[in-house]
């Protein structure tokens, strides 16, 4: 007997936390969703559709990416700026893994699913850890503008799950390993003004660890679906990155982090040189 019908479906709690617009309490809806699914207390069905579109806050008032407002260096204010971006990245990553989960898993498997589950999972505590940090520093999530274009990618890769994996976890989430470290050692050094900031650096960490399991998992499934197809992954992956990724991968790149997320070099070597010639710098 299939007992997947007799339970709630994953789609529709996946689709219920993405419908949930308050952040905090997203964050909650989506752990609660990866701990049910993997307790076994939903089907593996897929029954309702993804939103083209998940439910947001009001605030924080969403921009242009060139209309942002510069951080201010190490003031107060640029160090709270600092953080309510990462905030907002790790808001969205919260929808984008959602949405891989609840969008493509009936193409894929079981593991797909529990995979992206255990993602949205990771970036709504990275998220809490987030919006804690700005509460203790006087500030809140929403209470700055916030890039809004982050969203794009989902929208522009929504009828492939090979366009999205090669997007998302393997260019914006491997952009992450890049710079993370460097945000570490500014964050952490007592001559900044951050002032040795040992907190942000613990939160920062823990991110960068998870973020390469995420872009290994990414990889991963990426990789899997060439060997179905008989494509060369590194081909297929660069080509995808020309077509739907709107900008220019840039080094340098942390080589070490994307090697641990199976993220070899041969598949961005010479990658700085693609360009997508419907976006101008």
């Amino acid at each position: 007997m299939n007992t997947s019908a007799r339970l709630p479906s994953v789609a529709s709690a996946i689709r219920a936390a993405l419908l949930t617009p308050d952040p905090r309490a997203k964050a909650m809806a989506t752990r609660e969703v990866a701990r049910a699914w993997r307790l076994g207390r939903l089907g593996f069905v897929f029954d309702v559709n993804m939103p083209d579109q998940p439910a947001w806050p009001d605030q924080p008032e969403l921009l242009h990416p060139a209309k942002m407002p510069r951080r201010g260096g190490g003031s107060e204010h640029g160090r709270i700026a600092m953080w309510h971006s990462l905030a907002h990245i790790e808001f969205v990553a919260i929808d984008l893994a959602l949405d891989m989960a609840g969008r493509f898993g009936a193409q894929m498997d079981r593991e797909f699913t529990s995979d992206f589950l255990s993602v949205a999972a990771d970036e709504a505590m990275h998220f809490a850890l987030l919006d804690r940090k700005l509460r203790k520093m006087g500030s809140f999530y929403g209470a700055l503008p916030a890039h809004g274009g982050l969203w794009e990618a989902a929208a522009d890769t929504s009828f492939d799950v090979m366009a999205r994996l090669a997007i998302v976890p393997m260019v914006l989430e491997a952009r992450g390993l890049d710079v993370t470290p460097a945000m570490i050692k500014k964050v952490g050094s007592p001559d900044h003004a951050n002032g040795g900031d040992n907190n942000g650096v613990k939160i920062l960490s823990r991110i960068l660890d998870d973020e390469i399991r995420h872009v290994g998992i990414g990889t991963k499934h990426f990789i899997a679906g060439c060997r179905q197809s008989g494509d060369v992954p590194q081909k297929r992956w660069k080509t995808l990155v020309s077509a739907h990724f709107k900008g220019a991968i840039k080094a340098p790149f942390n080589d070490s982090a994307r090697l641990a997320a199976g993220l070899s070099r041969d598949f961005y070597s010479g990658i700085a040189l693609l360009r997508n010639s419907r976006i101008t710098p």
